[in-house]
């Protein structure tokens, strides 16, 4: 009876805790991974990603959680048509084969009360490797307009594109590349 009356109060609290997670989906309009490259030793070249899917579970008070993104490879824009294309064709993002590219996370960092990283893999080109994302001006506060608690803050990364395959004209552009992704994120109703 000892036994059932623990296994009960166990089963009890990590449902409590479990409640205690809150979902935020990602604001799609708010939400452009960009990144910056440099090209050919001349100049730094910036692209974003109009298309972002995304949601995080956070447990402010046990400080964990997790994020998973998906970003639409064909909605990369450079700033005009021609250069999208070339970005999107078989030498570098190949969008008609691999569609998307994700970053997922069950390990999220905090400092005191405030997000500051997430460490997951990201998936591009069919190749999944480790990545460490910095977080920072992590706040959660109420939309002014919506009227429902957002997160948001920036994250930023650097990897090296050869290591998903992404060889093209490396070293000529470089194998370094610096991403900066503005997050808001709205919390589900």
């Amino acid at each position: 009876m000892k036994k059932l009356i623990i296994a009960v109060s166990l089963a009890a609290l990590s449902g409590a805790a479990a409640a205690a997670a809150d979902t935020y989906n990602f604001d799609p309009t708010h939400t452009w991974p960009s990144f910056e490259i440099n090209h050919f030793g001349l100049s730094t070249q910036r692209g974003r990603f109009d298309k972002t899917t995304g949601k995080a579970v956070i447990d402010f008070a046990a400080k964990k959680g997790s994020v998973e993104a998906v970003i639409e490879t064909g909605s990369i824009n450079m700033g005009f048509e021609k250069w999208n294309d070339h970005l999107k064709s078989e030498d570098f993002f190949n969008a008609a084969k691999f569609p998307t590219m994700t970053f997922k996370s069950d390990n999220l960092t905090f400092d005191g009360d405030k997000l500051v990283g997430a460490d997951g893999t990201l998936t591009m080109l069919g190749v999944t490797k480790p990545v460490k994302l910095a977080v920072s001006n992590f706040k959660c506060v109420p939309h002014p307009m919506l009227k429902v608690q957002a997160c948001a803050g920036d994250i930023s990364t650097t990897i090296k594109r050869s290591d998903w395959g992404l060889n093209k004209y490396v070293p000529y552009v470089s194998d370094e590349v610096t991403i900066k992704i503005p997050v808001e994120s709205l919390k589900q109703q």
